[in-house]
């Protein structure tokens, strides 16, 4: 059977037919690679896994990985093998195309491995246990050849069913949300909740097997007359597996005014599960993630540390969770006073900070509760159930995403409950308020004179949280008994580690994907290269440990870390202004996947995933006028007034989701194709515009920096992806490259006028000069790599490759091209990287001597920073730890981009 499904292919031939449009786009080279030919093929892919242990007890993983332009037919199949050479099922498709029509990404999903894959053009072996998808009935019921999930089509109950053979091991998986109307203020206010159960909209199956099926669910949470905060969930199943993993999107559509105590504050936001319990009490078990892959193991009636004894024996099972013997083989002392041992039906475990988790039992409502233990981070994990079976659960990023907590209830009854909160109901409301009352910055002036002082742009009204989202992982086992330590412990592994597996550095180098020849892999070759090297894991490092000194963690800020640092206070400037969250300023995520493409470090895949998980979904409006715009940096994610495409650029994205096949990063990417109808909402530049402008349809003032790089980023991979709306989508990236080359300055024009409706920039009558040191450093640069090397357009190639021979360039230089000079410009080393890539495309060898001479000596990090810390502890320091005050992000994210692309590029010509 075809690893591809039959919806796949049909789509494939309609990408082969639509081919020959796209050539003519192209030069004679490219059209000849047209799919109607022979593909020439591609050396097999060694594939490997970030971390030690394989797929463990994950159900299974999914990889991308590119090929070179004209390797593969988009229709070509796969096969996989292990490194003894034994088939392993494999289920690929398609992610994105070359222009000419070509494979240039596919996915490929595994339910099983645990050592080096290697990959190659040829017939997929079939599973033994096939997932199958049947939507026939009221309900879509998805099996694994272990387990039986049904999903429902409306109503509340997202999940049915889960059962495993014969057994129904859980039922009845719904969405809960507590909503609290009025927030407390000190000792003032009642407490007052309203419970809101998940309604089902639409269901979408997306993928049905052989190997991996996907099941999409949107809809709200609704009570009575009301629905609000909209939910996607999509649950992935895997061949032969006995779990399944859920992605839970919510979109913050509420209100919370500042200033004002009342609004949509949610008190608890989980997703609950009921578990039939058919065992005896003692034959039930409790199991609770603590620290590392350390449990908590009980039983609902404990046998062990009684005062009469069972038997060693006895309490063995029971410890182990296997089925004890008949009671009436127990010492009697025991058996006959079984009414009298309690059963604690009810655990809780909260995780409410980053440092600690507390753990508690009641054995049920209405009685009171007993301190079970605590520590400082625990798993997320849990089990219930029993030797005839049971759930095992767990929430990823647990304590970094705190307030979390696990609950289960009523294990004593012959139906106990699961919620897996990630918004605690013990933690205090989520508070998105604006932070301050506006200081009396009700105009354009006095905001100004604001931005000058914290550096935040404040407007008022802006600083809101209506559209954004954020995506919680959770993983769900069942268990036809009760699993052994040793089973529970790579349960817990696979919840805090999701296991990946990745293509190496040097197939992605080959492929010359992201912008080709902009990274290599590490060099350490001669004294100079080691030491840039060092540089750079210096810098990784540090903000790896920053994180957790600093406790940069909570279920709205995991991944993102600070702007600027405040020497006098040893604290990042968290609370003042735009120097707090760094909100991808200046491109930091560029910096990490960068850092990862050349590696293939796992540590550096971990840091960079949780920063486009949070800068996509919590940076990012995706509901309202506003969507399809990110905000700049600021104290809170959302507070400044700067709503941009620089910060909802799709570039971002694009590496976690070709590298994973991810696709709720897919959902964002494609949400950005229409973002230019945002210019008519929001003139970006409405505070400081001394000219007449009023946003017009047919004539948007867009510039062709932090702008256009959005947009393009974005028309660029629906282009690539073949989405539904990729004609339009490549039309708007040939007429807009077309038009800043027509400019009478090109890129040095600074913006232009454009056209909604027909997707062009008009051409002005006269040249200008205007120049931002910002227009290059949010991906311009990577992104004209890439459409330099899809797009045959030399007028263009001119424009940009002139950006950046003049950007560095002396100011008499400057004036004698464009007749006036750029004014005071920054960033020349992170602009080094220009030099570079135009050196290399040019051959000119004195833009590889300025490409150097900027990078060591200009601004930014010099070889004479001191590339060390210095230690803080009390009473200077709230933590004790380590401080680099001569750190800040945006030199770093520049100089990590210059030093890793510089190397790929002029890494032979570096100076003595």
């Amino acid at each position: 059977m075809s690893p591809i499904s039959r919806r796949s292919l049909l789509r494939a031939a309609a990408v082969a037919g639509a081919a020959a449009p796209f050539s003519r786009a192209l030069g004679a080279e490219d059209a000849q690679a047209a799919p109607g030919t022979e593909a020439a093929g591609a050396d097999p892919v060694t594939l490997d896994w970030l971390e030690d242990g394989g797929l463990g007890a994950a159900p299974g993983s999914t990889v991308g990985v590119p090929w070179p332009k004209g390797a593969y037919r988009p229709d070509q199949t796969f096969a996989l093998t292990d490194a003894d050479g034994r088939a392993v099922p494999v289920q690929s498709w398609p992610l994105a195309y070359w222009p000419d029509g070509s494979l240039k990404w596919s996915a490929h999903a595994v339910s099983s491995g645990s050592g080096k894959l290697t990959l190659a053009a040829g017939d997929a072996a079939a599973p033994d246990n096939k997932v199958t998808v049947d939507s026939s009935g009221g309900t879509i019921d998805v099996s694994t050849g272990v387990i039986t999930v049904s999903i429902g089509k409306n109503g509340s109950t997202l999940i049915r069913s889960v059962t495993r053979g014969a057994a129904e091991i859980a039922r009845n998986g719904r969405l809960v949300l507590i909503r609290q109307p009025e927030i407390e203020d000190e000792d003032q206010g009642t407490v007052r909740t309203e419970r809101f159960d998940g309604a089902i909209s639409d269901v979408t199956v997306e993928q049905d097997g052989p190997v991996r099926a996907v099941v999409r669910i949107d809809g709200k949470h609704r009570k009575g007359g009301r629905s609000w905060l909209p939910f996607s969930i999509r649950l992935y199943f895997y061949a032969g597996a006995d779990s399944f993993r859920m992605v839970h999107t919510i979109t913050y559509d509420g209100t919370q005014e500042p200033g004002r105590a009342s609004g949509d504050f949610i008190r608890g936001l989980g997703v609950r599960f009921t578990v039939p319990m058919r065992d005896e009490p003692y034959d039930r078990h409790i199991r609770i993630g603590g620290e590392g892959t350390g449990l908590l193991r009980e039983a609902v009636q404990g046998i062990t540390g009684l005062r009469r004894d069972p038997g060693a024996a006895v309490q063995a099972a029971q410890y182990a969770g296997r089925k004890l013997p008949d009671p009436s083989t127990w010492d009697q002392r025991v058996t006959t006073r079984l009414p009298y041992i309690p059963e604690w039906g009810d655990y809780t475990l909260s995780q409410l900070s980053a440092d600690g988790f507390t753990l508690r039992k009641r054995t049920e409502k209405g009685y009171g509760w007993i301190g079970a233990g605590g520590g400082r981070r625990a798993s997320g994990f849990g089990y219930v159930g029993g030797v005839s079976g049971g759930l095992s659960f767990g929430l990823r990023d647990f304590w970094e995403k705190y307030p979390a907590q696990l609950d289960i209830r009523d294990a004593h009854t012959d139906a106990a409950e699961v919620t897996l909160w990630l918004w605690s109901p013990e933690a205090q409301p989520m508070d998105l308020r604006f932070y301050h009352d506006g200081m009396g910055q009700d105009t354009y002036t006095k905001q100004l004179e604001g931005l000058e002082i914290t550096y935040e742009d404040y407007e008022p009204e802006f600083g809101t949280p209506y559209g954004i989202a954020r995506t919680s992982e959770l993983l769900f086992w069942a268990n036809e008994s009760t699993p052994s330590p040793e089973a529970l412990a790579q349960q817990v592994e696979a919840v805090r580690v999701l296991p990946q597996l990745a293509a190496p550095p040097r197939q992605l180098i080959k492929a010359k994907v992201f912008g080709p020849g902009l990274y290599s892999e590490p060099d350490r070759s001669t004294p100079a290269k080691a030491r840039i090297e060092d540089h750079l894991d210096f810098l990784f490092t540090y903000y790896k440990g920053q994180v957790e000194q600093r406790r940069w963690y909570g279920f709205w800020d995991y991944g993102d870390f600070m702007h600027t640092y405040d020497t006098v206070r040893h604290q990042w400037r968290y609370d003042i202004g735009g120097y707090a969250w760094d909100n991808s300023e200046l491109s930091p995520d560029l910096w990490l996947w960068f850092a990862y493409l050349r590696s293939g470090r796992a540590d550096i895949f971990r840091f960079a995933e949780a920063l486009t998980r949070h800068t996509g979904e919590v940076d990012v409006y995706h509901l309202g006028d506003w969507a399809g715009l990110g905000t700049r940096h600021g104290v809170q994610h959302y507070a400044d007034s700067a709503k941009q495409q620089r910060i909802a650029n799709t570039t971002y994205r694009r590496y976690y989701y070709f590298l994973t096949a991810d696709e709720r990063v897919g959902d964002l990417m494609h949400a950005n194709v229409d973002s230019d109808e945002t210019f008519l909402v929001l003139d970006p530049l409405r505070k400081v515009r001394t000219d007449p402008y009023t946003p017009d349809r047919h004539a948007l003032s867009i510039g062709f920096g932090t702008d256009w790089s959005g947009l393009v980023s974005a028309w660029l991979t629906e282009w690539e992806r073949k989405g539904l709306k990729w004609e339009k989508a490549r039309a708007r990236v040939l007429s807009t490259m077309k038009g800043i080359a027509a400019q009478p300055n090109g890129f040095v024009q600074g913006s232009g006028l454009y056209d909604l409706d027909t997707g062009e920039f008009a051409t002005a009558d006269q040249p200008v000069v205007s120049v931002s040191h910002l227009s290059a450093v949010f991906g311009l640069g990577e992104l004209c790599a890439e459409l330099i090397d899809l797009v045959d357009m030399p007028k263009f190639n001119e424009a940009y490759l002139d950006y950046c021979r003049y950007f560095n360039a002396t100011k008499a230089e400057q004036a004698a091209r464009y007749g006036t000079d750029f004014g005071s410009l920054l960033l020349f080393q992170g602009h080094s990287r220009l030099d570079a890539y135009a050196a290399v495309r040019t051959g000119d060898a004195k833009l590889a001597t300025r490409a150097w001479t900027k990078f060591y000596d200009s601004d930014g990090y010099k070889e004479s920073s001191p590339w060390t810390t210095q230690k803080l502890s009390g009473p200077v320091a709230l933590v004790a730890g380590e401080e680099a005050a001569w750190v800040s992000s945006n030199d770093t994210a520049l100089y990590g981009l210059a030093a890793i692309e510089n190397l790929a590029l002029l890494g032979d010509r570096m100076p003595s």
